[in-house]
């Protein structure tokens, strides 16, 4: 329709009229002239509504399940994300105990043995630098970590710096086979040189090929000039086999470590070495030895003859009979 004036007139009536239909509507209230109109619409248009409500409530009950179901989904997530985050507490808290073990065990080695160490702990294993054994700590250069220092963990020697980065560095461990560490043995003093293996155990070279060494001896670091890369008497590990090398200027020994090497988690890089040499004071005490037990006793022999009550006649002994005489 055109914008007339007509047109325009129109609209305004049919305002005007719907306007004063809803004012009259509004006072009569339950009587109002309009409720005759507004049944029979209900009767022409209520069947209509209820069948487009009955062909439209499938799709509405689809979009609530759907609905709905995300909502559930949502709530599972929930809940699996909280029990996970209860398992990651009650794995933390057990971890939290192993780790304290660890690092009383640690600053007790190091202050038996003097060393002043910056505590670590080792966040990547593998190969790295081209060595094979080697672990990656979480502290570096600018906690005051050097080149040729010095790790170890509350069991003894663990292996030396290789790579500094400003927070991380790479750790050498005593069983790659690039490894070698000067030894002493504890007790006699002997010296050798001890060289990683992998996963087997440590190949030590004693100088005094008529050492006496037996399986159980233990060994401590020799040291290096300025405590780099190694200070002294750092426990190394126990000899668990003589090799027999006759007519040998050296003598081969085996060595366990007494590093666990496949669970390493809290380390110490000695950035100071100790003032004075600590000998083999670092070493836990030696196990001592079962006692033997005593033969038992045989028991002893019954007696022969009971003894006599006091004040009794003794029993003479039995004399000869006289030969018959001749009358």
């Amino acid at each position: 329709m055109r914008d007339t004036r007509e047109s325009r007139l129109l609209l305004i009536l049919l305002v005007a009229v719907a306007f004063a239909l809803i004012t009259v509507d509004i006072k009569g209230g339950e009587s109002s002239p309009l409720n005759g109109a507004r049944r029979t619409a209900a009767d022409v248009f209520g069947p209509i509504e209820r069948g487009a409500a009955g062909s439209v409530d499938p799709i509405a009950r689809t979009v609530r399940a759907i609905r709905d179901s995300g909502t559930e989904e949502s709530r599972l997530n929930q809940i699996n994300a909280e029990n996970t985050e209860l398992r990651q507490k009650l794995a933390s808290s057990d971890a939290a105990t192993g780790r304290t073990k660890q690092l009383d065990d640690l600053l007790r080695t190091a202050g038996t043995g003097g060393y002043t160490i910056k505590a670590a702990q080792v966040i990547a294993i593998g190969a790295a630098q081209g060595f094979s054994w080697t672990v990656t700590i979480d502290a570096g250069s600018d906690d005051g970590l050097q080149r040729d220092m010095t790790v170890i963990n509350g069991q003894g020697l663990v292996g030396r710096v290789t790579t500094v980065a400003p927070t991380t560095a790479t750790v050498l461990l005593a069983t790659d086979p690039g490894f070698t560490a000067g030894t002493r043995m504890e007790g006699s003093g002997e010296i050798g040189f001890a060289a990683g293996q992998g996963q087997g155990p440590l190949k030590v070279e004693l100088l005094n090929g008529k050492a006496q060494v037996k399986p159980g001896d233990r060994l401590v670091t020799f040291g290096s000039q300025s405590g780099r890369p190694f200070v002294p008497g750092v426990p190394v590990g126990a000899v668990t086999q003589v090799e027999a090398t006759p007519g040998e200027l050296t003598k081969t020994v085996l060595v366990q470590p007494f590093v666990s090497f496949t669970s390493l988690d809290l380390v110490g890089v000695v950035v100071v070495p100790p003032r004075t040499d600590p000998r083999d004071s670092v070493l836990p005490p030696s196990p001592s030895p079962s006692p033997t037990p005593a033969p038992s006793q045989p028991p002893a022999p019954p007696a022969v003859a009971a003894a006599q009550p006091s004040g009794a006649p003794q029993a003479q002994p039995a004399q000869p009979a006289a030969s018959p005489s001749g009358d």
